[in-house]
């Protein structure tokens, strides 16, 4: 069975979905495996690296795709309008495993299901003990909370740990969390590494001790009714538990020097949490970064992908952070994929199993049809 791996053509993307390390495991398992020439030179694998190892390079990317079984991708396919048409490449009957986020790309998953491919999205996996290794999307997670908090220290106008100097004490920089799901957590983390003094909220009262044993102090509000969606995910809250709960922001946000936003509902769509007036009420030189950009963004006042400045608060609202550390992004991405691919091989061959819950969870596209139940749902208010 030959896997294909193609060269990451979206914006901002520096990320290999698969890194020679995971190549040598899926060769030495039985399969045949492809990639497309300059496909990890920008996280720092060159085409020697794989070659080395046996992995056939492809210049022609149109090439790889109609000769993979499995293909094996990052991002959701490129469009035909940006002169890769890679669903239109890709052969009927074949498979794809990547991260689809099939709620924000509808139009891609009737695409994938027309075309008769098999499409498994890696962020759809279920948060289970057994399906651990495979969630690139708590991997990518984990980097865009260790990484906005260093965008934030960057870019905050005085130190982030207390110092005692010879010209007196400077006091640590008073950072607050909101979400504490993995980038959250990641977040209050390095924020403590850093030397901040950090508060965090959550809408699941069940995450204060994990929160605590970061570092952070938890500050929070008691519900009327459950936050809780399942699979370690949050749902949107009650009208009257949103009014406590944008009080408790206001006073922390006014308090705070750098405010970190994490929240998602389902793990997929932000929530709009810091309002025009919060962003108001905040000190100047103050930061938020919005690490739900990609969501739609926390902040009222964010522009996704850009920096702006509101009445002297910094507002950063990147987009795909996990690219901008592509190397171990690339590694760990990899490693998950290469997982799930692992589990389900049998005679040197990936093995399709709809009776598998992680397959279950994880199929988006089978058999020409959509599969995926929240997605079918999506479509269905869409008219699609």
């Amino acid at each position: 069975m030959r896997i294909g791996v193609p060269k990451e053509t979206s914006p901002r993307e520096r990320r290999v979905a698969l890194v020679p390390e995971s190549c040598k495991k899926l060769i030495q398992a039985g399969y045949e495996v492809s990639v497309e020439s300059g496909a990890g030179v920008a996280a720092g694998f060159a085409d020697a690296a794989y070659r080395d190892l046996g992995v056939t390079l492809v210049e022609d990317p149109a090439a790889l795709f109609a000769s993979a079984d499995l293909l094996l991708k990052v991002n959701p396919p490129a469009p035909a309008t940006s002169g890769r048409d890679e669903v239109g490449w890709l052969r009927p009957g074949s498979l794809y495993v990547g991260s689809l986020m099939p709620l924000r790309n509808l139009d891609v998953v009737q695409a994938l299901a027309a075309r008769k491919v098999t499409a498994f999205s890696t962020d759809a996996i279920p948060r289970t003990t057994r399906a651990q290794s495979m969630d690139t999307l708590s991997s990518m997670a984990n980097i865009a909370g260790y990484k906005g908090v260093l965008l934030a220290a960057v870019e905050l106008n005085r130190y982030f740990p207390m110092l005692m100097t010879a010209a007196g004490m400077v006091f640590p920089a008073k950072v607050f969390v909101i979400g504490a799901a993995v980038a959250g957590l990641q977040a209050i983390a390095t924020a403590r590494r850093l030397g901040a003094n950090v508060l965090a909220t959550d809408v699941r009262p069940e995450v204060k001790e994990q929160i605590e044993s970061v570092g952070a102090k938890y500050v929070g509000i008691e519900l009327k009714d459950s936050a809780v969606a399942g699979g370690g995910y949050a749902k949107e809250l009650s009208a009257e538990d949103q009014q406590r709960q944008r009080q408790l922001l206001v006073e922390q946000c006014a308090q705070s020097d750098v405010v970190i936003t994490t929240a998602l509902i389902g793990g997929i769509f932000a929530p709009r949490l810091i309002t025009a007036e919060m962003v108001r009420s905040m000190k100047p030189g103050s930061i938020i970064v919005d690490l739900a950009a990609d969501g739609g963004g926390n902040c009222e006042l964010s522009v996704p992908g850009e920096t702006v400045q509101v009445g002297g608060v910094t507002i950063m609202a990147p987009l795909n952070l996990a690219a901008s550390v592509p190397a171990h992004a690339s590694l760990l991405f990899s490693r998950n994929l290469t997982a799930f691919v692992l589990a389900f091989t049998k005679d040197k061959a990936f093995v399709v199993d709809v009776t598998d819950d992680i397959q279950q969870g994880a199929m988006i596209t089978h058999d020409g049809s959509v599969k995926h139940g929240r997605t079918l749902d999506a479509l269905q208010k869409a008219g699609q």
